[in-house]
């Protein structure tokens, strides 16, 4: 199926967020599981809203993501010429039809049909007008354009591919606005005339776009177009099973990225919502698109996790390579004014690698390259008083090596110091922290002067 295209297509009036992620993700397996082409189109109608700084920040988050699209990108103010064409040619074969009703006619309209148990849907007091009667309003009354949908008979069929045919009857429908008072067209429309001229084969987003597909639908084909399959899937939703907000979850791609989240994290934790069918070890883009299959996706609601996207960053980032985690500490380090050599970074990144959830953990542990600055006094070495680390120092200086083992032998036998009362003040006193790397790796990170320099602070602060 290498004619298969498929789109992402935002508006760029704001930054990238999780339900950004998750249309263009599966999109994008889509079509390159199919052999086909991702296109990304910029819905950019709205130019109060639409800003460049937004449509650079869409391109970089998707890059960041790895989901390169196909051609150029694309941008709906282009086919605004296809747009009117489509709507004349609706309004000539009375399709579509201006409606003179003001908001507090729509309103009362509303409310009239809602307390006799009916559906807040548009009384088609305008449908009816003549072409007379139409043409000399318009010439002087504000209006809107709506497609004449609703009917007492018929249906409109949407092609799906988790949902098989999905059957609408024209009398549950609504004659929904297609372009707004002020001349601007809203969603329905654009979005399906820029689908046909794109040549969009295959179009896969959430279920509460099912309604806007039977409009999309019904518009395309009475304009001659084929329209393109749809997958609706489950509604992506907060942590609390609300909608996916700041509140309940929601971050923007930006500042996960900011945050030091791997990429990979957020594909693998969005990619497995409601597709239980993917094996855990699937964790490269490549992987994913071998056994992501698009028709196993369910169509109940999902729940984002953020708690579940840090557990895949931490899994991801113990299986990440010394030589390419090393890069990442360095950096990291050197933001807080620390800049180590590529030999000391990857020495350093060996050590806390088994400790990190985040590459930002490594902060935890910059005692080990501040060794001038002492170190608060711990009650665990308080504890162990000043002639413990006497006698650890004298050993320590008296070994020509750094082995922790033997070294920490030579203390118990000298002091009868053991277990926790050993092992617990030494950590505090070279590292600052109760839990951490091994100590025999940062006894040796640190070597014979920065570990005499240390047990030397510690006397002086018990002193």
């Amino acid at each position: 199926m290498s004619n298969v295209i498929t789109r992402f297509a935002p508006s760029p009036t704001g930054l990238m967020h999780l339900g950004n992620v998750r249309t263009a993700l599966l999109n994008w397996l889509f079509a390159k599981k199919m052999g086909g082409k991702f296109l990304l189109r910029f819905e950019d109608t709205d130019q109060g809203r639409s800003e460049q700084q937004f449509i650079e920040a869409l391109q970089q988050d998707l890059k960041w993501l790895g989901l390169q699209w196909d051609d150029t990108p694309l941008f709906q103010s282009a086919h605004a010429a296809q747009h009117q064409t489509a709507l004349d040619k609706l309004a000539e074969e009375n399709l579509a039809y201006p409606c003179f009703c003001s908001e507090s006619q729509l309103n009362l309209d509303r409310k009239l049909a809602t307390s006799r148990g009916l559906p807040p849907r548009y009384s088609g007091r305008c449908r009816h007008l003549s072409a007379e009667e139409r043409s000399t309003r318009m010439a002087t009354e504000t209006h809107t354009w709506r497609l004449a949908i609703h009917a007492d008979d018929g249906e409109v069929i949407v092609p799906d591919l988790l949902r098989d045919n999905v059957h609408f009857l024209r009398k549950d429908l609504d004659d929904p606005v297609v372009v707004r008072s002020d001349g601007t067209f809203t969603f329905l429309l654009p979005n399906a005339i820029d689908d046909a001229v794109d040549k969009i084969t295959h179009v896969l987003r959430g279920d509460d776009h099912l309604t806007n597909s039977a409009y999309q639908v019904w518009m395309l084909q009475s304009l001659g177009y084929t329209p393109p399959v749809c997958l609706h899937h489950g509604l992506l939703l907060g942590e609390d099973g609300a909608k996916l907000s700041k509140r309940t979850g929601s971050h923007s791609v930006a500042d996960l990225r900011e945050a030091g989240l791997f990429a990979a994290a957020l594909q693998q934790a969005m990619v497995r919502l409601g597709h239980p069918n993917i094996p855990e070890e699937a964790h490269s883009l490549e992987a994913l698109i071998e056994h992501c299959d698009i028709m196993h996706l369910s169509t109940s609601s999902v729940r984002w996790s953020n708690d579940d996207m840090w557990r895949w960053h931490t899994k991801l980032l113990h299986e990440t390579p010394l030589a390419d985690l090393m890069p990442l500490v360095q950096a990291t380090i050197a933001r807080h004014g620390i800049n180590l050599n590529d030999e000391r970074a990857l020495a350093f990144a060996d050590i806390v690698a088994g400790n990190l959830s985040k590459v930002e953990d490594c902060l935890e542990y910059l005692p080990l390259l501040t060794i001038e600055e002492s170190l608060p006094t711990a009650d665990a070495s308080k504890e162990a008083g000043v002639a413990f680390f006497e006698a650890a120092l004298t050993t320590w200086t008296n070994r020509v090596d750094t082995d922790w083992k033997a070294w920490t032998t030579e203390i118990k036998d000298n002091t009868g110091a053991k277990g926790k009362g050993l092992f617990m003040p030494l950590r505090l006193a070279l590292t600052g922290q109760e839990h951490g790397p091994e100590m025999s790796k940062v006894i040796e990170f640190m070597g014979k002067e920065g570990v005499s320099l240390r047990l030397q602070q510690a006397i002086i602060a018990l002193s």
